[in-house]
């Protein structure tokens, strides 16, 4: 712990019952221990719940996120697997196991054991629980049943066998199902050489705690994987248990103003906009969906300025101070959310229409998914006045997004949607290909790029999706012709679907849509991208379509390639915004209002609808 910068033991009061001869057996029969933890109402359950969940994602944050496959294949390789599964079974039949089975086979030792360890507790405050082996097991059982006054702060368990059926309680499970309302997080480290934690994890059992995988490799001349001493000296266990007991190393985050503060880079500018737009359409909305909403917010704003340290770490480039000032405890619901302040973006109304286009199609809070209706009409306007913007702007941007749908579509009154997760899966798909590069940070190349760029930001990818978006649009975000390949060969091809390409295609003919609406000037490179692609997906069509058979999924999509990004080119075309058309729409109209115009779809305000 002091290694990773926090304070040592000698102010915390170490209680450490010793039960090692109460496993062996029994002089007086003794009672188990009441469950002193109550099941509470529904309602109450379901706050609890959200609440734990929420701490628990600040936790998962510190301590970062690890693929165990990942780390089982990288850093013990398969072929030593099955060795290790043979050494789990050996585990279990050892005789330094036979307390275990005591304890699970005899009510008598465990009630035994549990009074023992009771004893010793006070009666109320605050504990942080370490438990390792069977002290995981023994920790686990005991949680129901201390005093009413006590609070465990944390409970992290190091080499728990509690996920092996041959180690689990018949009640435990089932009274378990539940996050206790005494506990404030439970965080299990497995090591990927222990031979006894090393099947599957905790969450395995209880689904609401959190795994995570660590390797500290194999030495024969030091302890044994599964000893305690060698999980109590990895850096994560330590600073986990260090967080437990004494909070942040960083009590409050110090803003220090100066001259040389860092400028935003498009990734960043990006990310801001979008915890922005979170922030005020949450301020929109009533108190009950507030709340989900605010819990949904604070897990994705963690995430976001998390990724974007590493990203900047990475890339050896100081955070700017409008990020770092987003920083928060996330493992404390009580702490303050900072909000982000639009300060010196310096965008034109021309680069407004990217960005603002890419943002209306994504949904912030993702992986989160909660309706938030008229909210979004008015914080878009909103965000549109706060970066020198009429909030007329701001309305246009979703008209104009709902507009390109409907002209899409075979039903144009289908509800309108977000397509930011599906433009990322299609952005992932393309950069495979070698069709696309996004703007990603320079010198970055490859995988690094899809990191960089779309993959690294917020759960499930949150402000990937409006990176990506905003790379689609244009403006340098797309450079056409790397690895041998272009967007036009990426969209076309079968690697992206139907529903990704309508996708691309509704963002660019939005942003042609408002760009329209709003005075700019058309850009005649989402005509030309269109027109390559017709060109394309017609070539592979027709190719496929003579020799495969009519009902053949390839040629199913590619028809519906087809049509859309016809539908889209004649839109364009008969209203001006092809390369050399004429515009005849006015900044004072709105997109459904066009003079002269013959519209595919005409839309209400969506704050009539």
């Amino acid at each position: 712990m002091i290694r990773t910068g926090h304070p040592s033991l000698d102010s915390i009061r170490i209680i450490a019952p010793k039960y090692a001869h109460a496993l062996k057996g029994f002089d007086e029969p003794e009672e188990l221990p009441r469950r002193t933890v109550k099941n509470p109402s529904r309602e109450a359950a379901r706050l609890y719940r959200r609440e734990f969940e929420g701490r628990l994602s600040g936790i998962e944050n510190r301590i970062g996120r690890q693929d165990e496959e990942h780390v089982v294949n990288e850093m013990i390789g398969n072929t030593a697997r099955p060795a290790i599964d043979a050494a789990a079974d050996l585990a279990l039949i050892h005789k330094s196991f036979e307390q275990a089975a005591n304890y699970l086979k005899s009510e008598q030792i465990r009630a035994q054991v549990l009074n023992r360890i009771l004893a010793k507790l006070p009666e109320s405050g605050k504990i942080v629980i370490v438990a390792h082996s069977l002290g995981s097991v023994i920790a686990a059982d005991l949680l129901l049943r201390l005093p009413v006054g006590m609070e465990v702060s944390a409970m992290v368990t190091i080499g728990s066998p509690l996920a092996n059926g041959k180690f689990s309680l018949n009640d435990l499970r089932e009274s378990l199902s539940d996050p206790p309302n005494n506990l404030d997080w439970w965080v299990n480290f497995r090591n990927a050489w222990d031979p006894v934690a090393t099947r599957r994890g905790l969450s395995s059992v209880f689904n609401w705690l959190l795994d995570h995988m660590i390797n500290t490799g194999f030495n024969a001349n030091k302890p044994g994987p599964h000893a305690a001493t060698v999980y109590l000296s990895h850096d994560t266990v330590a600073e986990t248990i260090g967080y437990a007991l004494f909070g942040s190393r960083s009590k409050e985050v110090v803003l220090v103003a100066s001259a040389m503060d860092v400028e935003l880079d498009d990734v960043e500018t990006k990310a801001l906009l979008g915890i922005r737009y979170g922030h005020l359409i949450k301020n929109q909305l009533a108190a009950d969906i507030r709340h989900r909403y605010l819990a949904a917010l604070r897990a994705v704003q963690a995430q976001t300025v998390s990724d974007l340290r590493v990203r900047n770490a990475y890339l050896k480039r100081p955070m700017p101070a409008q990020i770092s000032r987003l920083d928060f405890d996330s493992s404390t619901p009580k702490s303050l959310l900072p909000e982000p302040v639009l300060n010196h973006l310096g965008l034109t109304k021309e680069a407004a229409v990217e960005l603002l286009t890419a943002l209306a199609a994504t949904n912030v809070i993702a992986p989160f998914e909660i309706s938030t209706k008229d909210a979004e009409q008015r914080a878009m306007e909103e965000i549109a006045g706060e970066i020198g913007l009429m909030k007329k702007f701001g309305s246009d941007v979703l008209d104009a997004s709902k507009l390109a749908q409907g002209i899409l579509r075979d039903n144009p009154n289908l509800q309108w949607v977000k397509v930011g997760a599906v433009l990322a899966g299609a952005a992932a798909l393309v950069v495979g290909t070698g069709g696309l590069a996004l703007a990603a940070a320079p010198g970055l190349a490859g995988a690094a790029v899809v990191t960089s760029a779309l993959a690294s930001f917020g759960p499930g990818g949150m402000i990937g999706g409006l990176i990506t978006a905003g790379a689609l649009v244009g403006g340098g975000g797309i450079l056409v012709g790397t690895g041998g390949g272009t967007i036009v060969t990426g969209l076309s091809g079968s690697e992206t679907s139907a529903e990704e390409f309508e996708g691309v295609v509704s963002l660019k003919l939005a942003a042609e849509i408002l760009r329209n609406c709003q005075d700019v000037e058309n850009d005649p490179n989402v005509w030309h991208l269109l027109e390559g692609v017709e060109t394309r997906v017609n070539r592979l069509h027709e190719r496929l379509d003579e020799i495969s058979d009519p009902k053949a999924p390839a040629v199913r999509e590619l028809a519906k390639k087809l049509i859309i990004v016809k539908r889209a080119l004649k839109y364009m075309r008969d209203n001006g915004l092809e390369p050399g058309g004429s515009m005849e729409m006015g900044a004072g109209k709105q997109p459904s209002e066009r003079r002269g115009a013959r519209f595919v779809l005409q839309l209400p305000r969506a704050r009539q609808q």
